[in-house]
């Protein structure tokens, strides 16, 4: 396989008993996807064959035993296992979260040696992919483990943008963990990467306050005024264009997002409650800041649709377009920036 031909998309099963594998299937029935990547889902021949019959997903497939057998216009399995499973689809199981993990390995170790281009993962199940090996709250936490870099969860759609500086971590320990150096190392990710994978050149980054209304000057809280805003203004006399904090009831509805590129949210539900309300199903989640680029859907195993053929496939092939788009951008950042007076030749010719 020639490598430079097309961008080569790993995908990763997920829990097999959710909706991962319908939805990757039906996002390849349409041929033309071929044109714009190479897929190679991680997992089963034997697991692909029985919900191509159960589902009746007509989506041919080149089984292969190494990624660089893959064939370029193919759907292509990388057989990882042989040996018998059993297939309930809706209910979580210890089989589909073991199987989950070995998918997750398998396509990690491949991405972090080069061999696919980027990674697409189908949504696990946090609870049953737990093992001495997996000992992670969600993808994000585990793809930092095998990467280089520091991530940063990004939920993004083309017009909204919404970064957390804190993950997958209990609300109680929210107001604990947040500090100078968190939000600090959390901007500055974002701003590099909305410069390095999206193209912005001069980010514009709003960040939400942690307590209503911002603590009211103390009223509701000191981590407003005592650790957010004094964060913020050093920020600012590095000349990044960042702002806030911003009352996080307020922000969304009265469409203040629109007047910036990205957002930074304090917890988890601060900035994905309200994504999902305005972007569910049309969203991209991408781990941002580390090497390697990662995309999933934005939403779960969503196990009470799985096996009746009632699964929407938008956010999974959003998904493979936003990690194919980031790949490219991300390279034409790196030949600009790597070769600088030829970028400088360039504009002296024209």
């Amino acid at each position: 396989m020639n490598k430079s031909e097309k961008i080569i998309v790993g995908i990763s099963i997920g829990d097999y008993n959710g909706i991962g594998i319908e939805i990757a299937l039906k996002t390849f029935l349409d041929k033309r996807m071929l044109d714009f990547c190479t897929p190679i889902l991680f997992g089963s021949t034997k697991l692909i064959s029985a919900y191509k019959k159960n589902m009746n997903i007509n989506v041919p497939f080149n089984g292969i035993k190494d990624v660089d057998k893959a064939i370029h216009g193919k759907f292509n399995i990388l057989n990882l296992w042989n040996e018998e499973f059993q297939i309930d689809l809706g209910t979580p199981t210890e089989s589909s979260g073991k199987y989950a993990f070995e998918s997750l390995k398998a396509s990690t170790n491949s991405l972090a040696k080069g061999e696919i281009d980027v990674l697409v993962t189908a949504p696990i199940n946090k609870d049953n992919i737990q093992s001495e090996d997996f000992k992670f709250p969600g993808h994000t936490e585990y793809l930092e483990s095998q990467l280089n870099g520091e991530s940063l969860m990004i939920l993004m759609t083309d017009k909204l943008k919404i970064g957390l500086i804190t993950g997958h971590i209990p609300v109680s320990k929210v107001s604990e963990t947040i500090t100078p150096e968190l939000i600090q190392k959390k901007v500055d990710i974002l701003y590099n990467t909305l410069k390095q994978d999206f193209a912005i050149s001069k980010p514009k980054i709003a960040i939400l306050g942690l307590n209503p209304h911002c603590g009211d000057h103390g009223v509701i809280g000191n981590e407003d005024d005592e650790i957010i805003m004094p964060t913020i203004a050093n920020i600012q006399k590095e000349g990044k264009l960042v702002y806030g904090p911003y009352a996080a009831d307020s922000f969304f509805g009265s469409e203040n997002y629109k007047n910036f590129d990205a957002i930074l949210a304090m917890y988890h539900d601060q900035g994905l409650a309200p994504f999902k309300t305005l972007s569910f199903g049309e969203g991209v989640n991408f781990t941002a800041g580390l090497d390697k680029i990662r995309t999933s859907p934005d939403h779960g195993t969503a196990y009470e649709l799985a096996g009746k053929n009632a699964a929407n496939i938008s956010s999974f092939k959003e998904a493979v377009f936003t990690a194919i788009q980031i790949y490219k951008t991300r390279e034409e950042y790196k030949s600009l920036t790597e070769n600088p007076l030829n970028v400088t030749k360039q504009k002296e010719k024209r």
